[in-house]
């Protein structure tokens, strides 16, 4: 009897290290999430982190909502409607500078190169990225890769001021530009090859101009909090830890990631999330600093870079420090966010 009770007690000890708010609190510690984008591939780590219950393990109950851009998934972060959401690094500074209350801060890194793009048909007259001074180019007030194209104009030696800018829908836009009524579109260039594919434009039909290719040294998106959660550091540790596992995973298995957005979303075509998951792996994490430095992590020049890009594009009149919008406390142990062999 004295022997069972070491080994229960041993074995609540063990489960009581493992997931601290489960059994300091009584039950799952809430933490609600943004996606800032439909349910896709770009949200793939986070939904198989779910699905595979590590942020249960964690001790966390995590709600994961869609949302609508990064500039209204910020928003939402910022009024405490949630604790984080995947947004926009060089939105986030702007809004942090137009509202210094808000003190929201990227506490992890989801696209080590920025996956902003300018896309032509290759049978067009834009073989170059100068080319595009001039001309027409779809791309909405809000889209990043507008708001971010003089930095890229500037890196290739041309004025921005002469493009005309069509402020149309994505999807009536998509398909004008196939009829060629614009020059170019303006997207996340993982949004916009498989956008113009299901239009039957396939990528061998198109150029792509990654501005991460062409002079852009920003990070892309982060995962952005605000200051009540950053508060709760164990919280935002554990959730960080997890997520961070959810896309190792997806890193290594993609096909993974695509299964578990058609679970989330049954009316997702899972051979396409699979594909534009792949893009995002290769294209945006899948990198240099990611292998040498893991998942989520950042370097001083890069940050340094984001914020001069970000004050030179948006016309800023001021600029953050590196320590205004970044914290890297919050990030695991280099051994739980390293790329899997």
């Amino acid at each position: 009897m004295q022997r069972r009770s070491l080994l229960r007690a041993a074995g609540a000890a063990s489960l009581l290290s493992a997931t601290p708010f489960v059994r300091a609190q009584g039950s799952l510690q809430k933490f609600k999430f943004n996606l800032g984008w439909k349910v896709e591939a770009s949200g793939a780590g986070f939904l198989l982190a779910l699905q595979r219950g590590y942020y249960k393990d964690a001790g966390l109950d995590v709600t994961i909502d869609t949302g609508n851009g990064s500039a209204a998934a910020i928003g939402l972060v910022a009024s405490g409607a949630y604790e984080a959401a995947s947004a926009d690094l060089s939105t986030m500074i702007e809004f942090n500078l137009a509202n210094p209350q808000a003190a929201l801060k990227a506490v992890a890194m989801q696209y080590d190169l920025n996956p902003n793009a300018v896309i032509v048909r290759k049978d067009g007259p834009i073989k170059k990225p100068a080319d595009l001074a001039g001309k027409t180019i779809l791309g909405q007030p809000f889209n990043a890769s507008r708001k971010l194209f003089p930095v890229f104009a500037k890196a290739q030696g041309f004025d921005p001021s002469g493009v005309k800018w069509e402020n149309v829908a994505p999807d009536i836009g998509d398909t004008r530009f196939v009829k060629g009524d614009f020059d170019a579109v303006a997207y996340f260039f993982f949004t916009g090859l498989l956008n113009l594919k299901a239009r039957g434009v396939t990528a061998d039909q198109l150029t792509v101009f990654r501005f991460s290719d062409h002079g852009m040294k920003s990070y892309g998106n982060g995962l952005v909090a605000n200051a009540k959660s950053m508060e709760q550091a164990d919280t935002m540790k554990a959730f960080v830890k997890a997520s961070t596992r959810g896309w190792l995973d997806c890193i290594a298995d993609p096909k993974a990631g695509g299964a578990a957005v058609k679970t989330r979303e049954p009316l997702a075509n899972e051979t396409l999330e699979f594909e534009r998951l792949k893009l995002i792996v290769d294209g945006t994490m899948n990198t240099p600093d990611t292998r040498a430095n893991g998942w989520g992590a950042a370097t001083p020049a890069r940050l340094q870079a984001t914020i001069d890009e970000t004050v030179a594009a948006f016309g800023l009149k001021s600029a953050p420090t590196l320590s205004d919008f970044w914290t890297d406390k919050f990030l695991p142990a280099m051994a739980d966010r390293q790329l899997k062999a």
